[in-house]
């Protein structure tokens, strides 16, 4: 082996042994250095463990008195208590005494009474024995007795008074009699005079009045197409004369001749006449007429001071405006009817609101939307009814042409009220009545077929038009038909002249371009 073989091993062995030295004295020291770490730590675990055995004792301390004054203070309320106890019993004890000593003074004031009263009764008995001895001694001189000489005075009495009072109730009734006529011809005089109120006169026809005469001819379009639209869609003769600047439009409906003077203004106004144009306007005013009706009905409610009337009655109301009865316009009927009710009723000292509300609603049996067989008083308090009106108002309604028996002091008001009204000279008018009438009837009985869409009386009744569903009713069953309705008004109604027949079929095919 060479010595730097040797030399290398040796120093090799020498580093070891240095390290092993090195490693021993660390770990003395790290061991002294962990028991230096262990001690200081019983140390500080001690003087923690002191601290709070201290801190645990002063809260016990702490808590202590706090209980100890806790129950000092329970103790002092319940001291107060019992002093405040004996305090009422004290008073008890008291006003006990004081009550037994009020009841022995009731006691001995009752014992006197009672002895008082024996007197009194002692002495009532001998008034009583004098009376009587003095009543047999009367009668011993009079002949009769106490009982008898009663009845003789009774009956006298009775026979005096018998007479009196007749002559006095025949003295009252011969001046009520005067009095009542006199009162009710002056509460009658004083509410027509307190009303005033136009003459109510309706006409069928309207004038359209438009700026120049060119404006006729695009009204009545290309051989009278427009004028025949118009008159489908509204229901109203339009006639196109020689009278300058103006068109005239003729019905026995307001509402339909209202439609079509409102479509006609809107038309002339836009400028686009043609047929489809002009069923978009007709049904465009048809809903705003029905607007114009219910704001009519409350603005009426309103102005007459009438509140809670129901929706639809409300429409009803409305509705009257384009009514008329022989001639008198309804509402206006109405309403003067029902200022008179409230006049009338206020001189009775009755409620002037309800008999107002009465007067107002004694006609809406003319203007339902469908009309059935019955009177229209009798119609009316249906419907009053059914809107839950109050029961005198409802018999006012129904009894106002004595169809119903009447059973509140409203009703003959209404009845006087309604009959003052129509009684004015110059406010109805029979035969404008008996007209629309028979226009009514003549419409009714075209919609009774089946396969009738519409129907419209003009020209005076001379000529009914009646529109039929095109899908319902082929062109040979139109021809019959119109023979069918003929015949049935030749054999069923009463009427001057002629009446011409024209049933209407039209068919349309429509597509839309997307």
């Amino acid at each position: 082996m060479s010595p730097i073989v040797i030399a290398i091993i040796a120093g090799v062995a020498g580093v070891l042994a240095g390290a092993v030295v090195v490693a021993s004295v660390l770990r003395s020291a790290i061991e002294r250095k962990a028991q230096d770490k262990l001690k200081q730590a019983e140390i500080d675990g001690e003087t923690i463990k002191k601290e709070k055995l201290l801190q645990a004792k002063e809260k016990f301390l702490q808590l202590k008195q706090e209980h100890e004054k806790t129950v000092q203070e329970r103790n002092n309320q319940i001291t107060q208590a019992e002093n405040r106890i004996k305090q009422k019993e004290q008073s008890v004890n008291q006003k006990l005494e004081e009550t037994k000593r009020k009841e022995n003074e009731l006691e001995k004031r009752r014992k006197d009474l009672e002895h008082q009263l024996d007197l009194v009764k002692g002495k009532e008995e001998e008034v009583e024995k004098l009376h009587r001895k003095q009543v047999e001694q009367l009668e011993t001189i009079s002949g009769i007795s106490a009982e008898d000489a009663k009845a003789q005075l009774m009956e006298s009495l009775k026979a005096i008074a018998r007479t009196d009072a007749m002559s006095y109730v025949k003295d009252i009734m011969d001046e009520a009699k005067i009095s009542a006529n006199k009162e009710a011809k002056r509460i009658v005089i004083q509410t027509i005079q307190r009303v005033a109120t136009e003459h109510a006169v309706e006409n069928s026809v309207s004038v359209f009045h438009i700026e120049g005469d060119e404006m006729k001819g695009r009204i009545i379009g290309r051989e009278g197409r427009n004028i025949r639209a118009l008159e489908a869609a509204t229901g109203i003769e339009i006639i196109v004369d020689d009278t300058p600047e103006a068109i005239i439009l003729s019905g026995f409906d307001p509402v339909r001749r209202e439609i079509a003077r409102l479509s006609l203004h809107q038309l002339v106004s836009d400028g686009r006449i043609h047929p489809a144009r002009i069923e978009e306007v007709v049904e465009k005013v048809k809903r705003q007429v029905e607007e114009e009706i219910i704001e009519t009905g409350k603005r009426t409610a309103i102005d007459l001071g009438i509140h809670g009337l129901h929706p639809e009655l409300i429409r009803m109301v409305g509705r009257m405006k384009y009514r008329s009865s022989y001639g008198q316009n309804l509402l206006q009927h109405s309403r003067e009817v029902a200022n008179l009710c409230a006049i009338m009723a206020s001189e009775l000292g009755l409620n002037p609101k309800v008999a107002k509300r009465a007067g107002l609603l004694h006609d809406i049996g003319k203007v339902p939307d469908d009309e059935p067989e019955l009177p229209h008083a009798i119609l009316g308090m249906k419907l009053a009814e059914k809107f839950k009106e109050k029961p005198e108002v409802c018999n006012a309604i129904g009894a106002h042409h004595d169809e119903i028996e009447m059973t509140s002091l409203i009703s003959p008001i209404v009845q006087v009220c309604d009959a003052i009204s129509g009684a004015r000279p110059g406010a109805r008018r029979e035969v404008v009545e008996q007209y629309i009438k028979r226009l009514k009837d003549l419409e009714s009985l075209a919609l009774s077929y089946p396969g009738v869409d519409k129907t419209y009386a003009i020209q005076a009744g001379r000529e009914l038009r009646v529109i039929v569903a095109s899908e319902k009713v082929s062109d040979k069953d139109a021809e019959t038909l119109s023979l069918d309705i003929a015949s049935k008004i030749q054999n069923e109604m009463t009427y001057p002249g002629q009446v011409k027949v024209t049933v209407i079929r039209e068919t349309r095919s429509i597509s839309v371009a997307k």
